[in-house]
């Protein structure tokens, strides 16, 4: 007599460990999270997440939708959505994310920004206002730089 068996489903979150002790050299990728607790030379990809131990490292570029870092980055940090920096957190490279959570004790050497990407590319209201308004005489968006006359009473 047969049995049938059924596969059962792919579990929904995948996390592909990079264990302590493990080293890689080259560009890693996921659909999902990857987390690392050794060390990772090249650009690391993933689609959901990025966990970074403490004992993780990692010498080169970072792009993904969350990430959470205990260890150390030497490159770029892009995350979509939200990037958590713990205490033991080390990154030397720029920041882009959309929000930023910063524990006491976490160190950032780099350029950081914070909030929408696009954003940061579009006109401020100030600038569309200074593009609008001609300079001044003397150069000056403020007033043609004389001085005004003062009535005293």
């Amino acid at each position: 007599m047969a049995k049938n068996r059924t596969m059962s489903p792919a579990p929904e979150n995948v996390v592909s460990i990079v264990g302590a002790g493990m080293r890689i050299v080259g560009d890693c990728e996921s659909a999902d999270t990857i987390r690392i607790e050794g060390s990772i030379e090249g650009t690391v990809r993933a689609e959901k997440g990025v966990v970074i131990g403490k004992g993780g490292r990692v010498k080169g570029d970072i792009h993904t939708a969350d990430a959470r870092i205990a260890g150390s980055v030497k490159g770029a940090l892009t995350v979509k959505s939200r990037l958590e920096l713990e205490a033991t957190a080390v990154v030397d490279g720029e920041i882009k994310t959309a929000r930023l959570q910063l524990d006491e004790g976490g160190i950032v050497n780099g350029t950081v920004s914070v909030g929408r990407q696009d954003a940061a590319e579009a006109p401020t209201p100030i600038g569309k206002a200074a593009e609008a308004k001609a300079p001044g005489p003397n150069g000056s968006l403020f007033g043609s730089g004389r001085k005004r006359k003062t009535v005293s009473k």
